[in-house]
């Protein structure tokens, strides 16, 4: 074989070689050049920015009433049920008179024996009133033959005097024993109607009874005793409110409580596909209380009351009770440029964000004049239009590939 055979097979074994190797390094890059990171995205734009506090609240009444017994009775089953619709003035609660207590029978034996008592004295006050007419008839005799007399000169003046005071004496007495014997009638019926009352399943019939009426119009929200029972002088009998009259409390942080401003917009979500309640903030409740929080954090919290600008017959719908979902506006600025929060990484004392460029993440550095948990109004970094990645990841580097996921 001569040199010039020699050197090709040579020349080939060499392009063979370098052949393999760049196959092989081609597949080596292809095994670990870095791959496209599929990320979510967001468009940056002008939009309304609003500073804004969310929280839970309810709904209660403006005013409440409650109908409470007037004094010590036996209540009569109620005819309302709760829900139902009542006007100023109807009744709403019937009371008779408590039955008395029941008694032995010696108390039994000297009731009767006071019925006895009260019986003679009686009769003795009417056999005393009978000698006082009597008495008065003979007294009037003599004053009139003592006066016609004393026009004859048959007798002194002084004697005609003396038989007209005897006449006015008798008078007197007898007025005395009609009040006796008035008296003695009164005790006879006081006995009779205490021995009448003990007397066993005698107060079983109700006598007197007492309506209790409504002082406003509105639903009954309460019942306080649903069947016939005793009850006590100011005991809550029911409840009663107009509906179409709500207002709403949010319980906020009370660090956040100074900065809600007089009257800021609220908006209450009542519930799915139910259009949402606006309102205003009232006022704010000087008083913080301790609530326990999901987490079981003790927290510091203040009643900010909401008056809702709704019309009453649109309340109707509601009670009170009702849980509402609140977002109380601090601030709000239209033509802000925004980003979303998810897009925000924190960089030392700034924050950044991933910027999609030509199929790269690139960072950039942004400030902002304000942020709430959905968006940041940003100042400097981005401009309308700039596509961000949302959620980045520790993986993600600046100049990292990636591809956007594609809509579902």
């Amino acid at each position: 074989m001569n040199n010039k055979a020699i050197n090709g097979m040579s020349q080939r074994r060499w392009l063979i070689g370098g052949l393999a190797v760049a196959a092989l390094a081609a597949v080596l890059w292809a095994a670990y050049r870095p791959r496209p990171l599929v990320v979510e995205t967001a468009t940056v734009a002008e939009g309304r920015f609003e500073q804004v506090i969310e929280e839970d609240g309810r709904l209660r009444l403006q005013q409440r009433y409650t109908v409470t017994a007037p004094t010590a009775a036996q209540l009569q089953r109620p005819t309302l049920k709760v829900g139902d619709a009542v006007q100023a003035g109807d009744v709403v609660a019937v009371l008779a008179p408590s039955a008395p207590s029941m008694i032995d029978a010696r108390t039994r034996g000297v009731l009767q024996e006071r019925v006895g008592t009260a019986d003679a004295s009686l009769a003795a006050a009417v056999a005393n009133v009978k000698r006082l007419q009597a008495a008065l008839a003979q007294a009037t005799l003599e004053a009139e033959r003592a006066d016609q007399l004393a026009k004859d000169n048959f007798i002194a003046a002084s004697a005609r005097d003396q038989a007209r005071l005897a006449r006015e004496a008798a008078q007197q007495a007898l007025r005395a024993g009609q009040a006796q014997q008035a008296a003695a009638d009164h005790a006879l019926g006081e006995a009779r109607a205490a021995l009448q009352r003990a007397q066993p399943g005698s107060g079983a019939v109700a006598q007197g009874l007492w309506s209790l009426t409504s002082p406003v119009t509105g639903r009954v929200l309460k019942l306080h005793r649903e069947s016939a029972e005793p009850v006590t002088a100011g005991q809550p009998l029911l409840e009663i409110g107009d509906t179409g009259a709500l207002e709403a409390v949010v319980d906020v942080l009370s660090g956040d409580a100074p900065r809600i401003p007089p009257g800021a917009v609220v908006q209450l979500a009542t519930g799915r596909a139910q259009p949402p309640l606006a309102g205003t903030v009232a006022r704010i409740e000087p008083q913080a209380f301790t609530k326990v929080s999901a987490l079981g954090i003790e927290e510091q919290r203040v009643n900010v009351v909401v008056a809702l600008d709704a019309k009453a017959e649109d309340l109707q719908r509601l009670g009170d009770g009702f849980r509402v979902d609140a977002r109380i506006a601090l601030s709000a600025q239209d033509g802000a440029l925004l980003v979303p929060s998810a897009a925000l990484v924190r960089q030392g004392d700034g924050w950044q964000v991933f910027v999609v460029e030509g199929g790269k993440a690139r960072t950039r550095t942004v400030t902002f004049k304000d942020r709430h948990a959905d968006s940041a109004w940003v100042q400097d970094g981005l401009k309308a239009g700039d596509v961000v990645i949302l959620y980045p990841g520790s993986a993600m580097t600046d100049g990292r590939p990636v591809r956007v996921r594609s809509a579902p």
